[in-house]
C-alpha cells in the first residue's frame, strides 16, 4: 500500500504538521496524534507502522520536495 501524499499534503494546516515531522520537530507519536480521528489517521498510521518512523520522515521529505515545499 502507498501513502496518499496529496491527501495528506491537502491543506496549509496538514503541510506544517508533515514538515515538523520531515525535519525532527514532531516525533511520529506526535503526528499520529495530530492527525488521530480525522479521515487522514489511518492513512499516517499505516505510514509509520509499514516504514517505521525514520523512513517515513525521509519520505515525508522527499513528498514535499517533489511538491515544492522547502523546509521550516
Amino acid at each position: 500500500m502507498t501513502t496518499d501524499w496529496d491527501a495528506l499534503l491537502d491543506s496549509k494546516q496538514n503541510v506544517v504538521a508533515v514538515k515538523q515531522f520531515a525535519y525532527g520537530n514532531m516525533s511520529g507519536r506526535d503526528l499520529y496524534a495530530r492527525f488521530s480521528n480525522t479521515g487522514l489517521g489511518g492513512e499516517v498510521r499505516s505510514l509509520l507502522r509499514n516504514h517505521g518512523v525514520t523512513y517515513s520522515k525521509r519520505l515525508a521529505r522527499k513528498a514535499l520536495s517533489r511538491r515544492g515545499v522547502t523546509e521550516v
